[in-house]
Protein backbone atom coordinates (compact mmCIF):
# COMPACT_ATOMS: atom_id res chain seq x y z
CA UNK A 1 0.00 0.00 0.00
CA UNK A 2 1.20 3.43 -1.17
CA UNK A 3 1.93 5.91 1.67
CA UNK A 4 -0.61 9.08 0.74
CA UNK A 5 1.75 12.22 1.01
CA UNK A 6 0.91 15.97 0.22
CA UNK A 7 2.49 16.96 -3.02
CA UNK A 8 5.38 18.14 -3.47
CA UNK A 9 6.60 21.12 -5.52
CA UNK A 10 10.07 21.30 -7.13
CA UNK A 11 12.38 23.98 -6.72
CA UNK A 12 11.98 25.26 -10.24
CA UNK A 13 8.19 26.28 -9.48
CA UNK A 14 9.01 27.86 -6.16
CA UNK A 15 12.02 30.05 -7.82
CA UNK A 16 8.99 30.46 -10.74
CA UNK A 17 6.80 32.01 -8.29
CA UNK A 18 9.27 34.05 -6.83
CA UNK A 19 9.88 35.74 -9.97
CA UNK A 20 6.39 36.27 -10.52
CA UNK A 21 5.80 37.40 -7.48
CA UNK A 22 8.74 40.33 -7.49
CA UNK A 23 7.87 41.20 -10.80
CA UNK A 24 4.06 42.58 -9.97
CA UNK A 25 5.22 43.58 -6.42
CA UNK A 26 2.22 41.39 -4.94
CA UNK A 27 2.89 38.28 -1.88
CA UNK A 28 0.36 36.34 -3.84
CA UNK A 29 -0.04 32.70 -3.38
CA UNK A 30 0.05 30.17 -6.02
CA UNK A 31 -3.30 27.79 -5.53
CA UNK A 32 -3.60 24.50 -7.42
CA UNK A 33 -7.03 23.18 -7.15
CA UNK A 34 -9.13 20.23 -8.93
CA UNK A 35 -12.24 21.10 -9.86
CA UNK A 36 -15.00 18.88 -11.46
CA UNK A 37 -15.21 19.62 -15.43
CA UNK A 38 -12.33 19.38 -18.17
CA UNK A 39 -12.29 16.66 -21.02
CA UNK A 40 -11.20 14.25 -19.15
CA UNK A 41 -13.38 14.70 -15.78
CA UNK A 42 -11.08 16.43 -13.67
CA UNK A 43 -9.52 19.28 -14.66
CA UNK A 44 -6.67 21.89 -13.04
CA UNK A 45 -7.61 25.61 -11.81
CA UNK A 46 -3.63 26.97 -11.20
CA UNK A 47 -3.71 30.95 -10.16
CA UNK A 48 -2.73 33.42 -7.76
CA UNK A 49 -4.60 33.76 -4.82
CA UNK A 50 -4.81 34.51 -0.72
CA UNK A 51 -4.58 31.68 1.72
CA UNK A 52 -7.99 30.49 2.92
CA UNK A 53 -8.33 28.77 6.49
CA UNK A 54 -8.50 25.24 5.72
CA UNK A 55 -5.55 25.17 3.08
CA UNK A 56 -2.29 23.11 3.09
CA UNK A 57 0.43 25.43 2.67
CA UNK A 58 3.33 24.76 1.51
CA UNK A 59 6.16 27.07 1.64
CA UNK A 60 10.32 27.74 0.31
CA UNK A 61 12.36 30.79 0.43
CA UNK A 62 8.95 32.90 0.97
CA UNK A 63 6.98 31.65 -1.78
CA UNK A 64 3.93 29.96 -1.40
CA UNK A 65 1.85 27.03 -2.95
CA UNK A 66 -2.22 25.85 -1.63
CA UNK A 67 -3.78 23.35 -2.11
CA UNK A 68 -7.84 23.29 -0.61
CA UNK A 69 -8.80 20.32 1.48
CA UNK A 70 -11.34 19.28 -1.14
CA UNK A 71 -8.47 18.95 -3.95
CA UNK A 72 -6.00 17.64 -1.58
CA UNK A 73 -7.00 13.59 -2.04
CA UNK A 74 -6.70 14.18 -5.67
CA UNK A 75 -2.96 15.42 -5.42
CA UNK A 76 -1.82 13.30 -3.03
CA UNK A 77 1.93 12.21 -4.23
CA UNK A 78 1.80 14.79 -7.09
CA UNK A 79 4.46 17.02 -8.68
CA UNK A 80 4.08 20.88 -8.82
CA UNK A 81 6.41 22.15 -11.20
CA UNK A 82 7.26 25.02 -13.59
CA UNK A 83 7.97 24.06 -17.39
CA UNK A 84 9.36 26.36 -19.56
CA UNK A 85 9.29 24.68 -23.36
CA UNK A 86 8.77 25.63 -26.67
CA UNK A 87 5.13 24.80 -26.88
CA UNK A 88 4.86 27.43 -23.96
CA UNK A 89 5.61 27.93 -20.10
CA UNK A 90 3.84 26.95 -17.48
CA UNK A 91 2.82 25.11 -14.39
CA UNK A 92 1.99 21.68 -14.28
CA UNK A 93 1.51 19.04 -12.75
CA UNK A 94 2.46 15.04 -12.30
CA UNK A 95 0.09 13.46 -10.68
CA UNK A 96 0.35 9.68 -10.17
CA UNK A 97 -3.39 9.43 -8.91
CA UNK A 98 -4.50 10.27 -12.70
CA UNK A 99 -5.64 7.15 -14.37
CA UNK A 100 -5.63 9.23 -18.07
CA UNK A 101 -4.70 12.72 -19.13
CA UNK A 102 -5.69 14.89 -22.20
CA UNK A 103 -3.50 16.96 -24.34
CA UNK A 104 -3.83 19.78 -23.09
CA UNK A 105 -2.57 18.71 -19.63
CA UNK A 106 -5.28 20.57 -17.73
CA UNK A 107 -7.70 17.78 -17.61
CA UNK A 108 -7.10 13.98 -16.02
CA UNK A 109 -9.74 11.51 -14.98
CA UNK A 110 -8.94 8.94 -11.86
Amino acid sequence: MDLALPPRVTDRAYARLKEICDATGEAKSLRVAVEGGGCSGFQYDIKLDDPAADDLVLEKDGAKVLVDSVSLPFLQNAVIDYSDELIGARFVIENPNASSSCGCGTSFSI
